[in-house]
């Protein structure tokens, strides 16, 4: 305990001093008139130049989006290089991966979506919950552990999906239909009427089934894959001054269909109804928008509904202040406290109104100690009502070679909280097997290290190559000797290291492509070897782009090799999408996509199990009016 103690003790003065010294040095510097170029805001919290920031952080635009006529919020982020989505569950459950990692702390405009009562991986947040994409500005994806800013989960990175604040007013219908009797339509409705703005976004999503490619070669139609997603989302912000505005958040979303599960010999098999329903809201005061360091204070009510052989439910609510301070010229302040309280309930697998509360407090440090070198010092205590104190420092330097270039390395302490079904599942079906939570678990501590350089040959050709590595102590798993009977347990470890690679290059006013290579090196003391069977060590990625006038096309690949053929049927895939887009007027646009056109037979979450979809075709059209 004493050695805890010290050791909390000089992680906080260390910080505390590198701030005062920080200040000082950096009053000493020729004050700099920064080329800010793309500015992002979920690395440091506050607006940054991309090239400035000590991470590895990765933008999706709104242009992005709208050329590619993305679906959800999740095909989006399947084309980045380092991201592997899941789907376990019929589109319930589309978590992310980075890195290999699936603890990754997912935001709406800075609003943390991850709930308190997890499953049985370690992902605790879905993209299923998330917006219709059309309302979606721009996607900020933060690769690397994230714990000193952003606490519990954030230890692959983080996804922040930025949501649009209108400037005119306008209305969108988007209409496409596709193969297996799939049915999209959604209606948005945006403006701006003197100091108030609004976005009001309507969907109705529906598909009969999915066929996909067994590894025997042949296609076959996946029995009750039926699927609906029924959402509703509004923004509204008003203006009380220039520098201060209220924002009021509201997103919904009824997800319905039916599950599947494969059971040997005879293959799949209907499982039972499943039914999610969200239903997300907030209200955000935020102040200093004059500034290059706004702040806010924000209160938010976070509810999940399930019904899947009984129903359980978790409500997250709480209130989040953050405050950003100038120092002097080249020194930059930001402090936040949050207060988190969640109740979760899965009576049917053994427990009811479990709290969860977490008291949060965190300072960083943004300083540009000469026009070259920038230095990021943080830290972040927790408090935990079942898991006590937990502090997580970190440190970040950035390299200016030069305007075109960045080198940065980053440290960071990471730690992630059991959740409710960690500690208090319990379901036993007798021969058929049981699930054992374990309420004696301890937090997930750890570190992670990054490496980095980017650097642009011309206002055309860019390249990027770094190396990550992270140690999880105490990394929780769900272990079971025989494959029927499961239970909680703390592992010795779970390390992860790797390098990823990219190139993006504009060839002619009309062509440009990128290409991205992943290698993931992942070791861990369970017995079962879930963690390495069920990883990617390889991944590549492929884009080629035209644009021409009224004419857009995009050709993308996602390849997987290295993997466990016992858990996915095959050692490798490659998946092949295709879109393209005709603007017929400055209101009609026409589109056509073909997604795993070549109807590969492929999972990044054991195949033979959770086969992913087959070849699919969607024909659409968007009309502003």
């Amino acid at each position: 305990m004493a050695t805890k103690k010290l050791q909390e003790s000089i992680a906080l003065t260390l910080t505390l001093s590198t701030l005062c010294f920080g200040t000082a040095l950096a009053a000493e510097q020729d004050k700099y008139t920064e080329d800010l170029g793309e500015v992002v805001v979920t690395a440091e919290r506050i607006p940054a130049a991309a090239k400035n920031v000590p991470a590895d952080v990765t933008v999706i635009t709104a242009e992005d989006i709208k050329d590619n006529h993305y679906r959800s919020t999740a095909e989006a982020l399947s084309h980045i290089n380092g991201v592997v989505m899941t789907n376990g569950g019929n589109g319930y459950d589309e978590t992310i991966r980075i890195q290999g990692e699936e603890r990754v702390v997912i935001l709406v405009d800075g609003e943390r979506l991850n709930d308190d009562q997890g499953s049985m991986s370690r992902a605790t947040a879905t993209l299923s919950r998330v917006p219709q994409i059309d309302n979606v500005e721009r996607i900020e994806i933060v690769k690397g552990g994230s714990s000193a800013l952003y606490g519990s989960d954030a230890i692959g990175g983080v996804v922040n999906i930025i949501t649009k604040t209108p400037t005119k007013n306008k209305t969108t219908l988007d209409m496409n239909t596709g193969s297996w009797h799939t049915h999209n339509y959604v209606l948005s409705n945006e403006g701006r009427e003197g100091k108030t703005s609004w976005q009001l976004v309507g969907g109705l999503n529906k598909r009969s089934y999915f066929s996909y490619k067994g590894t025997d070669g042949d296609s076959h139609r996946m029995p009750s894959s039926d699927y609906s997603n029924n959402n509703l989302s509004l923004k509204v912000k008003q203006e009380l001054t220039p520098a201060q505005s209220l924002t009021l958040r509201f997103n919904h979303q009824l997800i319905n269909g039916n599950q599947y599960y494969y059971q040997v010999p005879t293959g799949f098999v209907a499982s039972g109804k499943q039914q999610n329903n969200f239903n997300d809201g907030s209200l955000t005061w935020k102040f200093k928008e004059d500034t290059k360091l706004p702040g806010f204070l924000r209160y938010f009510d976070h509810n999940k509904s399930a019904d899947f052989s009984g129903k359980f439910s978790t409500r997250l609510q709480g209130i989040d202040y953050q405050n950003g301070w100038k120092l002097d010229a080249n020194n930059k302040l930001v402090a936040g406290l949050e207060y988190h309280h969640s109740n979760s309930s899965n009576k049917q697998s053994g427990y009811e109104d479990k709290k969860i509360i977490n008291k949060a407090a965190y300072v960083q440090d943004t300083m540009r100690l000469n026009p070259k070198w920038f230095f990021v010092p943080g830290v972040r205590v927790d408090n935990h009502t079942s898991f006590g104190t937990h502090w997580t420092p970190k440190a970040g330097l950035t390299y200016r070679a030069d305007k075109a270039t960045k080198l940065f390395a980053s440290w960071g302490r990471v730690y992630k909280a059991p959740t409710a079904d960690d500690m208090f599942y319990i379901v036993d079906y007798g021969a058929w097997g049981s699930y054992k939570g374990n309420p004696n678990l301890k937090a997930e501590t750890g570190h992670t290290e990054s490496l980095g350089i980017t650097h642009d040959f011309d206002a055309k050709s860019t390249v990027s190559a770094s190396y990550f590595h992270s140690v999880l102590n105490d990394a929780i798993a769900w272990y079971s000797p025989d494959y029927t009977n499961y239970t909680v347990t703390n592992i010795d470890h779970e390390k992860r290291q790797g390098i990823e690679l990219s190139w993006k290059q504009q060839l002619t006013s009309a062509w440009s492509y990128d290409i991205g290579y992943t290698y993931t090196d992942t070791n861990t003391s369970a017995k079962d070897g879930y963690l390495r069977h069920n990883s990617m060590p390889n991944a590549y990625r492929l884009g080629l782009h035209y644009q021409q006038g009224a004419w857009k096309a995009n050709l993308m690949s996602r390849v997987g090799t290295g993997l466990d053929k016992a858990s996915y049927g095959n050692r490798h895939f490659a998946v092949w999408d295709f879109n393209t887009s005709y603007e017929a007027s400055k209101q009609l646009t026409v589109y056509l996509k073909a997604l795993n056109f070549t109807n590969q037979a492929y999972s990044v979450y054991s195949s033979y199990r959770y086969p992913a979809a087959g070849r699919f075709f969607q024909l659409g059209m968007t009309y502003q009016f």
